[in-house]
């Protein structure tokens, strides 16, 4: 696989590291920016991951502060795991149940009535395939999104740059390495339409 990122990682560019890796451009994780909204999103996964004994309407609340969007009837169950929050974007009635990790370097887009099972990954975290470039500390990202009405599996992982269709399913333990047709079947690792 290519490495999809800009030739010439390491140039001389103005922009803040928060503001590459939000254009899907190398960035360094470890600038104070980037760690600040860490931290942050840290401490909202600490309260949001303590609320299992509260109430739907409590925890939707708590997801709405956290998470970038998040439409009426969506719910989480802790624990849940992310990096930043503000890049994951829900629809109308999507469901992610216990221990699902998102990734969120670039923006997660889940369309309305989606569920997702336990322990599913969803990344959009990626590391360039050039060891010099990853020796000098350097990430990107590449968005996911996943369509309405589509089921992934427990324990699916989903990998960057992916985008799933509506309709589609994904069979529980699949590592998803490709785009999924719309109204598919994709099972296994790698995951393949069947």
């Amino acid at each position: 696989m290519s490495d999809p990122t800009p030739a010439h990682p390491i140039a001389a560019d103005a922009r803040s590291e928060m503001q590459k890796m939000l254009a899907g451009d190398y960035y360094r994780a470890g600038d104070p920016e980037i760690q600040a909204a860490q931290r942050a999103n840290f401490a909202w996964l600490a309260r949001f991951n303590a609320s299992l004994t509260l109430s739907r309407e409590e925890r939707r609340e708590l997801v709405r502060e956290g998470v970038g969007s998040a439409g009426a009837r969506t719910g989480i169950r802790p624990p849940f795991h992310c990096d930043y929050g503000f890049n994951i974007h829900l629809g109308t009635g999507v469901f992610l149940n216990f221990d699902c990790v998102i990734l969120d370097v670039m923006p997660v887009h889940i369309g309305d009535g989606t569920e997702i099972g336990p322990g599913t990954h969803i990344y959009t975290a990626d590391h360039p395939r050039d060891p010099e470039v990853r020796r000098a500390g350097l990430e990107y990202g590449r968005p996911v999104r996943i369509g309405r009405n589509v089921w992934i599996g427990g324990k699916a992982i989903i990998l960057p740059g992916v985008t799933i269709g509506d309709d589609a399913v994904i069979g529980a333990g699949a590592v998803v390495t490709r785009d999924v047709p719309a109204g598919a079947t994709a099972v296994g690792n790698p995951a393949r339409v069947r």
